[in-house]
């Protein structure tokens, strides 16, 4: 019984690499890979002779068999252009199918431009919502932004150059003119890190030609800006937990936070509910 390795590959800089990927990438059967060319420069580089066969978005699922076929004979190995496999990229289905048949599925960490971005933003880390590309159209783009305008995390994003600017605008008129910071070709030559305003990234990125794929992250709704629970929206929430079995004390703690009350009034609403 081989192991399914995801292996972490570089964003831009080959020396990213870790030694232990470049040793699987040796090791094992087979290479199943986003794009074989994109890949095969890579190997060249390392010098590594392991078969490849594609595995993309448009055949992942009929290579499924294929690749559970090569597992059952020996090891092998999963690789996006970029980064982490299966983090918008395919990977999701393999990963489940191999799980299924019982093989074992082991990480090769390494690079990962969201993560990669957002350790450098300048934004609160402890807390994040990861959301892959944003909709390509102005109308969805903004109903999914409205699902998610009142959270508290930092927010990841990623956008192609030739929507860039569309999406800023969007953003801003969806979430108003928070902090962020723009991410481009990472790890590359050209590598950029744009942070500010988000209405001044607009005006930045309007007078230039973006070019190369961008990740967005961007402050989360400050406290001061959530909107206030209504007592009828606290009493709802508070019968909810309460029917959970948890504790005045942790159900205080939590709506505290998420409503915009007092712990002390959380917890006094808690008591009479009980």
């Amino acid at each position: 019984m081989g192991t399914l390795y995801l292996v972490a590959t570089p964003i831009g800089n080959l020396e990213d690499i870790s030694p232990r990927g470049v040793r699987i990438l040796r090791e094992v059967l087979l290479i199943a890979a986003e794009d074989t060319r994109h890949t095969g420069t890579l190997l060249k580089h390392f010098d590594i002779k392991t078969p490849l066969t594609s595995y993309w978005e448009h055949n992942k699922l009929n290579k499924l068999d294929f690749i559970l076929e090569k597992l059952s004979q020996g090891d092998v190995a999963l690789v996006s252009d970029a980064g982490t496999p299966a983090i918008n990229d395919p990977g999701y289905e393999l990963v489940q199918a191999a799980l299924a048949s019982r093989f074992d599925v082991v990480p090769v960490p390494g690079p990962s431009a969201p993560i990669a971005a957002l350790t450098v933003s300048g934004l609160p880390t402890d807390s994040f919502l990861y959301l892959g590309y944003l909709p390509s159209k102005s109308s969805e783009r903004r109903k999914s932004l409205l699902q998610i305008s009142d959270l508290p995390y930092t927010l990841i994003f990623l956008e192609s150059p030739h929507r860039i600017v569309d999406s800023l605008e969007d953003i801003l008129s969806t979430l108003g003119d928070r902090r962020i910071c723009l991410a481009r070709e990472m790890t590359k030559l050209y590598e950029e890190y744009w942070r500010g305003q988000i209405s001044g990234a607009i005006e930045h990125f309007k007078s230039k030609a973006p070019r190369g794929e961008f990740t967005l992250v961007v402050e989360g709704k400050r406290k001061e800006e959530r909107s206030v629970w209504t007592e009828d929206e606290l009493l709802k929430a508070i019968k909810k937990e309460l029917k959970a079995g948890k504790s005045a004390k942790e159900i205080s703690a939590e709506l505290a936070e998420q409503s915009g009350w007092n712990k002390k009034e959380v917890y006094a609403k808690t008591i009479q509910e009980k």
